[in-house]
């Protein structure tokens, strides 16, 4: 049985998924005409941000990544969608997931082509951290 608490908590995550669609462009690519792969792990960050700050509505701050895999290069004119999705919260942290999915503009279907995970800490107005929620 679950308590209140879990239950708010999963209702926040799932109002907090947040996602992003774009369009990959030639200033976007790299020499072999496929996103560079900086700029997908910027538009990562901000919307593992996004997810984070809709989830606690507190000031964040990114404290780390792990585990980000390019699992297949993502070609100059395709759509992309990013999703985030909150995975884990702690006392002053929470962990978002990032999917990337690739989707030709001419053809049905899509598939996952790279995820990563973004770790944040809740921090007060002297920078230091504090509880995501209550105390």
């Amino acid at each position: 049985m679950s308590s209140i608490a879990d239950d708010v908590i999963a209702q926040k995550i799932e109002q907090s998924i947040s996602r992003v669609s774009k369009v990959v462009f030639p200033t976007t690519t790299n020499h072999h005409s496929t996103l560079f792969g900086g700029t997908a792990l910027a538009w990562m960050d901000e919307v593992s941000f996004i997810t984070a700050t809709r989830f606690s509505r507190k000031r964040l701050v990114t404290v780390s990544t792990e585990k980000i895999n390019f699992t297949h290069p993502i070609p100059s004119g395709t759509i992309v969608e990013l999703v985030g999705k909150v995975i884990r919260v702690g006392r002053t942290s929470l962990t978002v997931n990032v999917s990337i999915f690739l989707e030709d503009m001419y053809s049905e279907g899509r598939e996952e082509v790279i995820h990563g995970q973004f770790n944040f800490v809740a921090i007060d107005d002297n920078g230091k951290p504090t509880p995501l929620f209550g105390e």
